[in-house]
């Protein structure tokens, strides 16, 4: 019966705040609205300049394809090199192809790396298709071996034919949804009580360590319950998206990494005394923690020392995880190893939560 009292109490205190309830609801929808939008890693929007010098019928279908392309902003051809040059270094172009004697020179401004060199792939693949070669006019860029076009390789795309970078990004930003609901709110909501000296009041009382902390826990946990119900609504009424592994797997993972992150919420608020030294702390493990889970990038592109960091990574688990049930259609027997990972993960961050906690101090 104290614990339900006290559960009563977390979800007053969450309702007459005057912000936290519309942070809540907005939350979600404007990660799941927006963030998949911008959160792409297509390069579009690349400025090309074009130096024909032979001004052959191949070169000049070449340059339509390039203005007709939707990656590129064609800028217009100039009359050399120099000219186009100038462009680059005012910042009017990112990319210069040069077309001379049958050879392409493909330029870049690596300035911004990831642009200059997507740029510069986009831009070998047309030079390179066999629409835009012909036997006079070899589609290698600068040594040609053979007049004939090469035998270009048919990919065949798993889960995701269309490369929707959007069916990749959904399942992820669940886990930074989850990560600031319930790694950030339980930790300001003690921290806050701290200040305001309320604390105090539950230190006196007979209320078990256990039972004050799953009365900060639990209200934490049904709000992640509603605001993954949202983010999936959301991604199945904008987007068209839905799982394709079974929807309680999905639940189950969430909850899971709902369990950590308000664990590891609480083991620092039980150690910070001040609401501005756990905003800090806190946010310096969830970036290490985001950055190193590989979801922006692959993990296995990282240095060695670094990809041993995910074994205790549970946001990598969770990522991991939920791509293979929402993309892929995988079942609890392709992503135990995760679920069992999370789960002691999370078990033993709720158990030193629990001992961090002093409550008689």
């Amino acid at each position: 019966m104290t614990l339900k009292y006290l559960i009563q109490k977390e979800f007053l205190q969450i309702r007459r705040d005057a912000f936290l309830p519309k942070l809540i609801v907005l939350f979600p929808i404007m990660i799941m609205c927006v963030m998949p939008w911008v959160m792409q890693m297509e390069v579009k929007n690349i400025r090309v300049d074009v130096v024909d010098i032979d001004h052959s019928v191949e070169s000049q279908r070449l340059v339509q394809q390039i203005a007709a392309s939707n990656y590129f902003i064609f800028n217009g051809q100039k009359a050399t090199y120099a000219e186009a040059m100038n462009d680059v270094e005012r910042g009017q172009a990112d990319i210069i192809l040069e077309i001379r004697d049958g050879q392409y020179l493909i330029a870049a401004n690596a300035v911004n790396g990831t642009k200059g060199s997507m740029g510069s792939a986009y831009l070998s693949q047309i030079v390179a298709s066999p629409s835009s070669s012909s036997s006079s006019a070899p589609p290698v860029s600068f040594a040609a071996t053979s007049s004939q076009p090469p035998h270009l390789p048919s990919p065949l795309l798993l889960y995701n034919p269309h490369q929707n970078y959007k069916l990749y990004m959904v399942p992820a930003l669940l886990a930074i949804v989850m990560m600031l609901m319930t790694g950030f709110l339980p930790t300001l909501n003690i921290v806050g009580e701290k200040e305001a000296g309320t604390i105090e009041q539950i230190n006196v009382t007979p209320v078990s360590k256990g039972a004050f902390i799953l009365s900060k826990l639990i209200p934490y946990w049904l709000i992640a319950l509603f605001v993954v119900s949202v983010c999936l609504l959301l991604a199945w009424l904008v987007y068209g998206l839905a799982p394709a592994g079974p929807l309680w797997l999905v639940y189950v993972l969430a909850m899971l990494l709902a369990l950590f992150f308000s664990s590891f919420g609480l083991i620092i608020s039980n150690y910070s005394d001040t609401m501005q030294q756990a905003m800090f702390v806190m946010w310096f493990f969830i970036v290490c923690i985001m950055l190193l889970s590989g979801l922006f990038t692959p993990t296995r592109s990282m240095p060695h020392w670094a990809y041993l960091t995910t074994y205790v990574n549970p946001m990598h688990y969770f990522i991991d995880a939920i791509r293979t049930v929402f993309i892929r259609g995988g079942g609890f027997r392709d992503v135990a190893h995760q679920v069992f990972a999370l789960l002691a993960i999370g078990l033993f961050m709720a158990a030193w939560a629990v001992q961090s906690y002093k409550k008689n101090s």
